[in-house]
């Protein structure tokens, strides 16, 4: 298979998924859509919350680094 022969087979098979999802939203309950709102947002919370911790942790390694280089430069002085 030549390479754009793959893409093209990818992106039909997108497209066919995403049409798909989309038909299935359309046909759920309402109960079963708030769910899955629900579970979206409690994912993303939880997405947001790690980003949050993980960017708290590299700049307290930052400020660490920092600190200790201007520390071990002053010392040289």
């Amino acid at each position: 298979m030549e390479k754009q022969q793959k893409k093209g087979l990818l992106a039909l098979l997108g497209i066919g998924a995403g049409v798909f999802a989309w038909w299935k939203y359309k046909t759920m309950s309402p109960e079963k859509k708030e769910q899955l709102h629900a579970k979206v947002n409690e994912v993303g919370q939880k997405v947001k919350d790690t980003v949050n911790d993980v960017e708290s942790t590299v700049k307290n390694k930052y400020n660490q680094l920092k600190n200790g280089i201007e520390k071990k430069v002053d010392e040289m002085k």
